[in-house]
């Protein structure tokens, strides 16, 4: 068991748990970081990422999340591929099972990270990254001009359709309902923005392409008239919410009524003293590579402030 002993362990392998693990290691405390079943997160399922800083013409997710993982092996970060199915944080040292071995660590780091939620369609998944995106912050300029589509009711689908009409000729906001459930406030934005067409009672029946230009058309099915349309589309983005990872601390750690981490305000402390959390696991608000690096790095040096108090 002792060779298995850490003073800090990092869950997660996106942008939180690279930097938490590259400041952990200039610290001088040895982390050891469990990647996950999604090596590099969320950013591996993107490919062109315009908005990180530093990189003025724009950076690959994996070659994003490759230059991460090799600045923490820089510093003597051990890296373990595996997948966390259980944690126990109510005794120290913490325990962390993974791969059917026992891990212990002092501190604990959790970047676990979350999930977009998907409609669930085969050709939505065939045409990922090639017409249907779940980030209109991170995909939003490709769609210069043209027309494109946003799936949701929600205040994340209501943000993202007025956000879209800053590049966009049009988006078409396709809702099951026929009221939103997002604030009053962002309805009317929405209601007002002319480059907005609203299309009520809806569900997204087929995503339209081919393997060489992607995605080319959206097929949409209204729920009450079983009448089905194509509205012309080029790009479709998903905004029915995120999940967070954190079903194994169901029941251990404190959690809000989305299931994300809570954390203690202006920290990354949760309610169990030395376990830390860090990027989207803990932000519903937010979810940007360049926030989850932030609080990557709060939670490094919140970890290494108490492990020097105790």
């Amino acid at each position: 068991m002792e060779e298995n002993h850490r003073k800090v362990i990092i869950l997660g392998t996106g942008p939180a748990g690279y930097t938490a693990a590259i400041y952990a290691a200039r610290a001088n405390l040895n982390p050891m970081i469990l990647t996950g079943p999604q090596k590099g997160g969320q950013l591996t399922t993107t490919t062109e990422i315009e908005n990180f800083p530093g990189f003025p013409k724009g950076v690959d997710g994996n070659q994003l999340m490759n230059d991460m993982e090799q600045q923490a092996l820089r510093f003597d970060t051990e890296i373990v591929f595996a997948e966390v199915t259980d944690v126990d944080v109510s005794t120290r040292p913490f325990k962390v099972i993974a791969a059917d071995k026992t891990y212990t660590s002092d501190a604990l780091i959790i970047a676990t990270g979350a999930s977009a939620r998907y409609i669930g369609l085969e050709s939505e998944t065939r045409f990922k990254n090639k017409g249907v995106s779940a980030c209109a912050t991170c995909d939003g300029f490709f769609y210069k001009g043209q027309k494109v589509a946003v799936v949701g009711g929600g205040d994340t689908a209501l943000e993202e359709a007025s956000y879209l009409t800053n590049f966009c000729e049009k988006v078409y906001l396709i809702h099951r309902r026929d009221e939103f459930r997002g604030s009053k406030a962002m309805q009317d934005r929405v209601l007002k923005n002319n480059k907005i067409e609203v299309v009520w009672d809806s569900v997204v029946e087929e995503v339209i392409g081919d393997d060489v230009k992607g995605m080319t058309d959206l097929s949409v099915k209204n729920v009450k008239t079983g009448e089905i349309k194509q509205l012309g589309t080029t790009g479709l983005f998903v905004a029915i919410g995120h999940i967070p990872n954190t079903d194994i601390f169901k029941g251990k750690l404190a959690m809000d009524d989305k299931n994300y981490l809570d954390i203690e305000h202006g920290s990354t402390k949760t309610n169990v003293e030395g376990v830390f959390a860090c990027g989207d696991v803990a932000d519903s608000k937010y979810r940007q590579a360049v926030t989850a690096a932030g609080t990557g790095c709060m939670a490094a040096i919140d970890a290494e402030r108490w492990l020097a108090e105790q």
